[in-house]
């Protein structure tokens, strides 16, 4: 999909807040309301926004403790590892899940309440998925920064 420079700042405002208003999105881009609408409809249909959500504060609901966790596996067979991706992808404590080259085959980000929380899941991790090799934890100490926004050029 070719995106012009309209386009482009909308997706980079709704990034930073999508509960904005198409008025209130007109007052930054050029177009009017009806027309941030339609542009935003189009934006959602073909996949370019493909959700939106809240950012919660993870201590304001009980979830204050952030691993980062570096996970090994034994072997890297098509079915072994779709099981993985399939038992990471349904885990609600696991935020987010990244296949990647280096010493790990997998980046996790895991938000539990505390950890005993976390222990339990990476228990039922090895038990429950044979081909894990190992993992090492992170603690976050803080968040420096968090979020998942994609920075879109004006100009291509």
């Amino acid at each position: 999909m070719d995106l012009d420079r309209f386009d482009r700042q909308l997706l980079n405002l709704v990034q930073q807040d999508c509960g904005q208003t198409a008025d209130r999105l007109a007052e930054h881009v050029a177009l009017s309301p009806s027309a941030i609408q339609r542009r935003l409809r189009r934006l959602r249909e073909s996949g370019v926004i493909e959700r939106e959500s809240a950012i919660v504060d993870p201590r304001a609901v009980g979830r204050p403790t952030l691993f980062i966790v570096s996970l090994q596996v034994e072997r890297e067979r098509p079915d072994l590892m779709a099981q993985l991706r399939k038992w990471l992808a349904a885990q609600e404590h696991v935020q987010q899940a990244f296949y990647v080259t280096g010493e790990a085959d997998f980046v996790l980000v895991v938000t539990a309440p505390d950890a005993e929380t976390y222990d339990a899941l990476m228990g039922r991790l090895v038990s429950e998925n044979p081909n894990v090799a190992r993992f090492t934890t992170n603690v976050a100490m803080s968040v420096v920064k968090r979020g998942l926004t994609i920075p879109v050029p004006l100009e291509e």
